[in-house]
């Protein structure tokens, strides 16, 4: 399901951080203990009133050496791009000023729906000061204070209140959807020309050419399949140019729409940060991967390069070993015929489902193999287990006390279950829970 997107907009230091952290409570703190996981912490999820959504956090964008008032324009403008509704952030310490009313000119021209957020209203007889934000002309203005959590309800009533109906495609069941996600210029639109068969989606060496994502169904050896080609994941211009770490943005919907995504690196550039970051995204969601090596043919190998480069992948993406990787040119269309079963074997792990008397036997195996850990004189006693979802597979185990179930156990776990079923491509989920 496609979530909509929120995002905060203010001069700096108005507590656009502070917020950002309190509506997304504890999520943002969750820290993987899997060396190679990169966060970015501009961009998160949130939920209210059972409402999904997607929250970005200007206050993250590193302009560089802009002038001021440029930076808070530039950060706005990347707020209207990618936002459904924006919450306008202000603080009720100094009033309204020339800043602010700068940023209320962007926002009223952005046509997109704005909430008004006060903030550091940390006492009562501090409302009577909010008055003179009606003259920005965006209605009531929604006291509030961050570093007491106060006010945030109303604030997100309103918030969810205008969120849109996303009009999302509905294929049929059998259908894999599989998007290419990617910094810029690493071939994603050449990739899904070559699948194709046919020059269906502009190609070109600049990067942000492809501006959104656009849907490519088509059938291949009688499998259907839709390709999600997010290839403009940063648009063109020098805000996106200056703000590399936004470029996730362009790629989130897209994830949420896949059962697949295929992490598209350049051979020519090799592994940078940003690939890790785009990465870390389709495995929180929860998506099949497949990495792919794109620009193959342009690189000098030997019988050893692909080897080197395989080990060279696992060692920047320890969280993701579960994914394939697949060497291809796009431009040759040499070896893109491997990548389409490897696709079909990612999709097919990603719903898989194991009957709970073997899943036990594996996991009873596993225990006799390695005895649970034990914590100040409590061993964890594993009771019983049974999957209770897939895309991706997801296995509660039934124990004594959940916390004893250490992260290197259940990971210790997760590498039984794949080692016996396979699961290649798609990440798997262990939840620890008490029986009752």
């Amino acid at each position: 399901m496609v979530k909509p997107v929120v995002a905060i907009v203010g001069r700096p230091n108005v507590g656009k951080s502070t917020i950002f952290n309190r509506i997304v409570g504890e999520r943002i703190s969750i820290v993987e203990d899997i060396p190679g996981v990169t966060r970015d912490r501009i961009y998160s999820s949130g939920e209210w009133l059972n409402n999904e959504f997607n929250i970005i956090d200007t206050g993250g964008i590193d302009i560089g050496d802009e002038p001021f008032l440029e930076q808070i324009r530039q950060q706005a403008e990347i707020a209207i791009d990618e936002a459904d509704v924006i919450i306008f952030l202000a603080s009720g310490r100094e009033g309204v000023t020339s800043a602010d009313e700068e940023v209320a000119k962007i926002l009223y021209r952005s046509k997109k729906p704005v909430v008004l957020a006060v903030n550091k209203v940390d006492n009562p007889e501090m409302r009577s000061q909010i008055y003179d934000f009606y003259s920005l002309g965006f209605g009531e203005p929604f006291p509030i204070s961050g570093s007491h959590g106060i006010g945030l309800g109303d604030m997100l009533d309103a918030v969810v209140n205008h969120f849109p109906k996303l009009d999302e495609e509905v294929y049929e069941d059998d259908v894999i959807k599989f998007s290419l996600i990617g910094r810029p210029n690493v071939g994603k639109s050449s990739l899904v020309n070559a699948l194709l068969g046919e020059d269906r989606v502009i190609v070109s060496n600049v990067a942000g050419t492809t501006r959104d994502a656009v849907d490519s169904p088509y059938t291949y050896d009688g499998q259907k399949y839709v390709i999600i080609d997010t290839a403009g994941m940063r648009k063109k211009g020098k805000v996106y140019e200056s703000t590399e770490k936004y470029s996730v943005l362009r790629a989130l919907r897209a994830i949420e729409r896949s059962d697949v995504a295929l992490i598209v690196i350049n051979a020519e550039e090799g592994i940078r940060e940003q690939d890790k970051h785009i990465a870390g995204y389709a495995h929180e969601a929860g998506r099949a991967v497949v990495i792919v090596v794109n620009k193959w043919d342009t690189i000098d190998k030997d019988e050893k390069t692909m080897k080197e480069w395989e080990q060279k992948i696992r060692s920047h993406f320890l969280f993701m070993d579960y994914a394939p990787i697949v060497f291809l040119s796009a431009t040759t269309k040499k070896r893109v015929h491997t990548l389409l079963p490897v696709i079909n074997q990612a999709s097919e792990n990603h719903s898989m489902r194991v009957q709970s008397s073997v899943l036990n036997d594996v996991v009873m195996d596993a225990v006799a193999m390695n005895p649970t850990p034990t914590d100040k004189g409590k061993r964890l006693r594993i009771y019983y287990a049974t999957q209770v979802a897939v895309k991706p597979p997801a296995f509660v185990v039934f124990v004594n006390e959940p916390e004893l179930m250490h992260f290197s156990y259940e990971r210790f776990l997760q590498n039984r279950i794949r080692e016996a079923f396979g699961f290649e491509g798609t990440p798997i989920r262990i939840i620890a829970r008490a029986r009752k």
